[in-house]
């Protein structure tokens, strides 16, 4: 059995049915016409292949997620100006999902997780737009002009475990960032935290009896006896300030997470951040 690894793109028409319904000659001609000029030289040109096509969809195989998604890109601002002027009835919509990862070779065709989670990524995406896999998403980096939206972990059918979602933003103004990044942080780094958010409990819970901020906390702090413990804020130690977020975001899970333990209190984050950015002795 011969596996690769390879970026597959998912592509479906929305409301593919309905249209069929409302003018079933005039809707196939218009697919035909949209694979056959747009689809298929952009995706040549990208050095991708279409190996499946369905009534609605298909799907392609590209050696590199960088000409999997350039080719996204071109092909939905295409198909957008296409769409320009037309009636609800005549445009032709069309979602897509991008996957980088392992494949069964079959001759032509392409089978496996890789294939199929690209396929149901498609399904999560709205008309015009791009779905990608965190797996896609941690090869592009900065190397696309296009910016990316962290939708969680989504679970999808017939796939074990959660994916990491992205959401594809052509927004001149969003290219080279990532929305939600704290969400990224959380889902990403939590497991290395979580020893540390134990000893941090240990720890600042008995530092918080030596009472080093008693005068801005001290209207919230427990009955005598029970264990209390305050989360300060992190600091951004990247030198950019437009991290900053990722820090506060960790403070504020930290201090959430922290207040489900029965039997502990913690000190609510505003009365926290009141010490953000200042040497606590």
């Amino acid at each position: 059995m011969e596996r690769r690894l390879a970026a597959i793109l998912a592509a479906d028409v929305v409301g593919y049915s309905r249209l069929m319904e409302q003018d079933e000659a005039a809707t196939f001609e218009r697919l035909r016409s949209y694979r056959k000029e747009l689809f298929e030289p952009e995706i040549e040109k990208h050095h991708g292949r279409i190996f499946k096509l369905m009534g609605d969809g298909l799907l392609a195989e590209f050696g590199s997620v960088v000409d999997a998604v350039e080719c996204a890109v071109l092909l939905q601002r295409a198909i957008t100006e296409r769409n320009n002027g037309l009636a609800d009835g005549q445009r032709i919509d069309v979602r897509m999902g991008i996957n980088l990862g392992d494949v069964i070779v079959e001759g032509e065709d392409r089978h496996g997780d890789g294939v199929n989670i690209a396929a149901r990524l498609e399904g999560l995406a709205e008309a015009g737009g791009v779905i990608l896999s965190g797996t896609a998403y941690d090869q592009l980096k900065k190397k696309v002009g296009v910016g990316f939206e962290f939708l969680g972990e989504q679970r999808v059918k017939n796939i074990a475990e959660p994916i990491r979602v992205y959401r594809l933003l052509t927004d001149p103004a969003a290219a080279g960032k990532t929305i939600g990044a704290a969400r990224v942080a959380r889902s990403w780094q939590w497991p290395a935290v979580a020893a540390g958010v134990l000893f941090l409990a240990i720890a600042a819970g008995a530092v918080a009896w030596l009472h080093p901020w008693e005068p801005a906390l001290k209207p919230q702090m427990a009955e005598p006896g029970k264990a209390s413990i305050v989360v300060l804020p992190f600091e951004n130690l990247s030198g950019a300030k437009e991290q900053e977020y990722l820090a506060d975001g960790i403070t504020e899970d930290m201090t959430t997470d922290l207040a489900q333990i029965p039997g502990l209190f913690v000190i609510s984050r505003t009365a926290a951040f009141s010490y953000k950015g200042k040497s606590i002795q």
